[in-house]
């Protein structure tokens, strides 16, 4: 079973791809160069191994962090199969390279001097927005979500969990290492942000939100959708639990202004209807974004 996804050579979808990975993979060197190295912050993966060798035995981050990028994505195509093509290696091949370019021609100090909460929010940010496009060129940041994955298989531990796992031993690592509380603060600061960071870039920011509205008088509610908010939605039968009575409940997908508007008009409609309102990450389909364009990103 093949998991690497290929593009054909200098289509457009492979510029595109290569392209979010230079980018990307810059981005993120930048972040740890002017804003989490000179702070000793360590937020997991093998980046946050290679800050503390860095300041225990003086060796260069970048490639530090591509010696263990090698072997772990070799053994992880050896354990886990072709998961990882030559996007991923391509990827930390890079972000080394620029992570020690940079250093080379900036230096070690930080971009914003004596403020390591500060540098610690925008290394977040950099990094993940990096990591973001990494991961939109349908490759992996590697490492130790390799560990991750490796650690998966023999267990069947949800990887979620292990990524974690995996990134805060990393950083008690550095606690061990740097004798400083406030280093794994820092760090889970770093490893939050960039995590929603990456959310961000691969979902984009919605206002979109999802109603589940259960009523007596579904059709003048299918009504106000379909013709004022011009909305889809679907009829859902369903069942009291109380008093087991036969509902039918409405499920549609609108913005925040369009919900007020129904809410308003539910009031007036329907006063003791139900409704449910969830924060709607990713809407893919008609009168939304289309999954082929998602798909072709």
């Amino acid at each position: 079973m093949a998991f690497i996804v290929k593009e054909k050579l200098f289509s457009k979808k492979w510029f595109i791809a290569y392209s979010f990975i230079i980018v990307g993979a810059f981005i993120m060197a930048s972040g740890f160069v002017l804003f989490i190295t000179p702070y000793k912050i360590v937020p997991g993966g093998v980046y946050g191994i290679s800050i503390v060798l860095h300041y225990l035995m003086g060796t260069p981050v970048g490639l530090i962090a591509l010696c263990f990028d090698i072997p772990l994505t070799l053994i992880g195509i050896k354990i886990l199969g072709p998961r990882f093509g030559i996007k991923t290696v391509v990827g930390f091949i890079l972000t080394a390279g620029f992570v020690d370019m940079l250093t080379y021609f900036w230096g070690e100090q930080p971009l914003v001097e004596d403020d390591a909460l500060l540098s610690s929010i925008f290394g977040g940010v950099f990094i993940g927005l990096g990591l973001g496009l990494i991961f939109k060129s349908k490759a992996t940041s590697g490492g130790s979500d390799i560990i991750a994955m490796i650690i998966g298989k023999y267990t069947k531990l949800p990887l979620g969990q292990l990524m974690i796992a995996v990134d805060s031993a990393i950083v008690f690592v550095g606690l061990a290492a740097f004798q400083d509380w406030k280093i794994p603060l820092y760090s889970l600061i770093v490893i939050f942000i960039t995590g929603r960071v990456v959310d961000i870039v691969l979902q984009g920011i919605s206002y979109d939100k999802t109603l589940f509205i259960v009523s007596e008088k579904p059709k003048e509610l299918r009504d106000k959708i379909i013709n004022d908010l011009n909305r889809g939605g679907t009829f859902i039968p369903g069942k009291g639990m109380y008093n087991e009575k036969e509902r039918t409940i409405i499920y549609t997908v609108v913005n925040r202004r369009e919900m007020a508007i129904l809410q308003e008009f539910i009031h007036k409609t329907d006063p003791d209807a139900f409704m449910t309102v969830i924060n709607a990450n990713e809407i893919l389909g008609k009168g939304f974004k289309s999954l082929k364009d998602k798909v072709s990103d």
